[in-house]
């Protein structure tokens, strides 16, 4: 673990011990829909370096909030994944992640990231809209599979193809984002070839009117 601490026995203090290093929520932001491997942390973590990178994990291992493990076929190198302790910071990620929605963006070429934009989802459902929807739905962003199911007005995503869904909308994070927030149109981001949607369309349609910016 990291030798830095605050000295302070208030628990935000104690958190930020954890947890308060530059890189280190965003590094627990990437694993939160499931495993990655280095490269793969790296990829959608572009502004850090490998040597920092390495080092916010050793540290987050040695708190116990990311563990190593082994990768499966055909994988050759091992991944990274959250502890049941490292899960247990999803609802204060995704609470800043609400908060943060309304912070302006940092320059007009900031990035969304692939997981940035399936997390945005949990965070940004609106319970009266959703009311007592319970369907499955597919997202393909940049070519990864996420699985989005709705139910009593929340979320829950996870990285996997899923098993008959509603409808399936495959595009890249930035064009999602303006169907989302920015009012781009369905049937004109279709017709331009930016963005497919297999299955139900109005379901699809009914989706993505589901996620309003808070305020």
């Amino acid at each position: 673990m990291t030798s830095r601490t605050y000295n302070d026995l208030c628990g935000i203090a104690r958190g930020l011990d954890v947890v308060g290093d530059r890189w280190a929520l965003l590094v627990i932001r990437e694993l939160l829909l499931g495993p990655k491997r280095f490269t793969d942390l790296r990829a959608g973590l572009p502004g850090i370096g490998p040597d920092m990178l390495a080092a916010r994990l050793r540290d987050l291992e040695a708190s116990g909030v990311v563990r190593a493990r082994a990768a499966g076929p055909p994988a050759r190198s091992g991944a990274y994944e959250l502890t049941a302790r490292g899960e247990e910071l999803e609802p204060v990620l995704l609470e800043l992640g609400r908060w943060g929605s309304l912070v302006p963006p940092p320059s007009p070429g900031a990035r969304l990231g692939v997981d940035s934009a399936v997390l945005a989802l949990p965070s940004l459902i609106d319970p009266e809209r959703a009311g007592d929807l319970e369907a499955t739905y597919g997202l393909r962003l940049d070519g990864q599979e996420f699985e989005v199911r709705l139910a009593g007005g929340t979320v829950a995503a996870a990285r996997r193809e899923p098993d008959d869904p509603a409808a399936t909308i495959a595009t890249d994070p930035g064009t999602f984002a303006g169907l989302l927030w920015q009012g781009l149109d369905l049937a004109e981001a279709e017709r331009s070839g930016a963005v497919s949607v297999e299955g139900d369309r109005r379901a699809a349609k009914r989706f993505l009117g589901l996620f309003p910016l808070p305020g």
